[in-house]
């Protein structure tokens, strides 16, 4: 079996403050993107488990910081968080709560020492959002590393998921030099999980605890 592959994932923990989540002795790699984009859908494909992250047709009902232990075939023991964020943009919540989202998932994004690289999920079937554009700026203007995960790319025509591929590209260049590291997912198919989870390894291999 290829290291990459997962031999168990399992649910660790909620956390609405990010000094209170786990210790930052594994790497960790977080997903997010705008709410309905097809995260939880997108978590369980990769750990092939089919209720591991909740899903809802109802936006915006992860409301905390969910952490997942996740184990590879052949990793000596060595473990990674998957954690799985609010979704940003249009949820049916108040603007109180929606602060209070904005402010917590703002700090662990950027005092999260051990967190290795945001998975910024991008719905393949539309054109560019502006608060997705909005997003990746600012994980830019601060440094966040960050690669761009389309979903959902089965519900599309080859040329049209091609299309929304390359606007995308096209709006991210006016204020990027050059593209972050694109992956092209489908929950439905399992289409690009080798893909995700070989990059999420091998940044792992590099990974060096501040614990040691």
């Amino acid at each position: 079996m290829p290291n990459w592959e997962i031999e168990k994932a399992f649910f660790t923990g909620s956390f609405v403050h990010y000094k209170d989540c786990p210790e930052g002795d594994k790497p960790e790699y977080a997903f997010i993107g705008r709410s309905n984009v097809g995260k939880s859908s997108l978590i369980n494909m990769l750990t092939k488990q089919k209720k591991l992250a909740k899903t809802s047709g109802r936006p915006g009902k992860t409301q905390t910081i969910n952490y997942f232990t996740i184990h590879n075939q052949n990793s000596d023991g060595k473990a990674w968080y998957l954690v799985d964020l609010p979704g940003y943009g249009y949820a049916q919540v108040s603007k109180t709560q929606r602060k209070k989202w904005e402010r917590f998932i703002r700090d662990y994004l950027v005092k999260r020492t051990s967190l290795q690289c945001v998975m910024m999920l991008v719905d393949s079937r539309v054109s560019p959002q502006a608060i997705d554009l909005e997003f990746a700026n600012w994980m830019g203007e601060l440094h966040i590393p960050f690669v761009i995960v389309y979903t959902k790319a089965d519900k599309n025509k080859p040329d049209k998921l091609a299309a929304n591929i390359a606007a995308f590209e096209k709006a991210m260049l006016e204020t990027w030099n050059t593209m972050p590291q694109q992956f092209v997912t489908s929950a439905t198919k399992a289409d690009g999980r080798e893909d995700v989870l070989a990059f999420i390894q091998e940044v792992n291999g590099k990974f060096v605890s501040l614990q040691d």
